[in-house]
């Protein structure tokens, strides 16, 4: 993957000179957030979704959609990782960077997830899920304790295999089934599904999940958008929910 590639050329980022830049930088700085956005499009086959300035100085973030990339002003320095804030208990300024646009990013496949919705409904999660995944499995098995706690359940497709793949086609299976639902749980207990084609939008889920920076399953999204990436038992998942409200 030419993103993956050109990331892997980059050996170390040193933050302090963007603070304080030399003038014959400046002189030569990018100005134009445009500009910086085609050339991380140019040269990382990347789409941008916005871009701000970071909580460092000199140092502008780019929401993408392979996650979030921070790029020097004059589009000559990035820095791929997450950005902790020392003083206020490690917080991941970069997952809080990524919270607030991610159920922005969810609404339009909202169609396409399968809903195990709770009777006495308090909370909506958002997971990405995976048929063969242990942990998904496990989460999916216990479905009538998160239902019964009140958490409706809302599940995206993300086949760990990728797009194209036979992993995405048993998914598709699942999505496209008569009953999608039951499906869903006959191909977590291991049993195959009918093949069958529909506008699932399997690959358009999977990669959404790549722009909210997922790359395993289960991924659980909560109601503000922050991201629980694994398995959370149907008590600790309703504590966390229950703790952001």
């Amino acid at each position: 993957m030419k993103f993956t590639r050109a990331l892997s050329l980059i050996l170390a980022v040193v933050l302090a000179p963007f603070a304080a830049a030399a003038p014959n930088t400046q002189s030569n700085a990018i100005a134009n957030s445009a500009e910086l956005k085609q050339k991380l499009t140019q040269t990382l086959s990347v789409e941008v979704h916005s871009l701000q300035q970071s909580p460092i100085p000199g140092l502008y973030e780019a929401l993408t959609d392979r996650g979030v990339l921070y790029i020097s002003k004059d589009g000559s320095k990035l820095f791929h990782g997450s950005l902790y804030d020392l003083d206020k208990g490690m917080k991941n300024l970069t997952e809080a960077a990524m919270a607030g646009p991610r159920m922005k990013m969810i609404k339009p496949l909202e169609d396409n997830m399968l809903v195990y919705k709770a009777k006495n409904e308090k909370h909506v999660v958002t997971v990405f899920t995976d048929i063969s995944c242990g942990y998904c499995r496990k989460l999916h098995n216990q479905m009538d304790e998160y239902n019964d706690l009140g958490i409706t359940v809302r599940y995206l497709a993300f086949p760990r295999r990728g797009v194209p793949s036979a992993n995405a086609d048993e998914m598709e299976a699942v999505w496209c089934a008569a009953d999608p639902l039951t499906a869903m749980t006959e191909a977590k207990a291991g049993k195959s599904i009918k093949t069958a084609k529909c506008d699932a939008k399997i690959a358009e889920q999977y990669h959404l999940g790549q722009s909210l920076g997922i790359n395993g399953t289960p991924a659980i999204i909560l109601e503000d958008g922050s991201m629980i990436p694994g398995y959370q038992p149907p008590k600790d998942l309703l504590r966390v929910l229950e703790s952001t409200n």
